[in-house]
């Protein structure tokens, strides 16, 4: 049972790149990784408990952390970035 979780997983995993590499919008793209990163986790501790070895998760739990702190560190640059877009097209006109 477990190993048709982790090749779901997998399979989800592949999708997500897939949005992640065609994504219509930046947005797309930073959702789509988050995704990815999330399913990550998932996997880790899935994992973890197939190999009997728990500190997988807390592999799992430093990984999630850093895939939050990530995407909005993502979002804060593309924020600024247009920001700073709208600001130089202003000075312009």
């Amino acid at each position: 049972m477990l190993t048709v979780t982790t090749v779901t997983l997998l399979l989800v995993m592949a999708l997500a790149l897939s949005r992640a590499f065609v994504g219509p919008t930046v947005f797309d793209r930073i959702l789509a990784a988050n995704m990815f990163g999330t399913k990550t986790v998932l996997l880790i501790a899935v994992i973890g408990f197939l190999f009997g070895r728990p500190e997988f998760l807390d592999i799992a739990m430093v990984y999630a952390l850093i895939n939050f702190i990530g995407v909005i560190g993502m979002l804060r640059l593309i924020e600024y970035l247009e920001d700073e877009n709208r600001s130089n097209q202003e000075e312009d006109a």
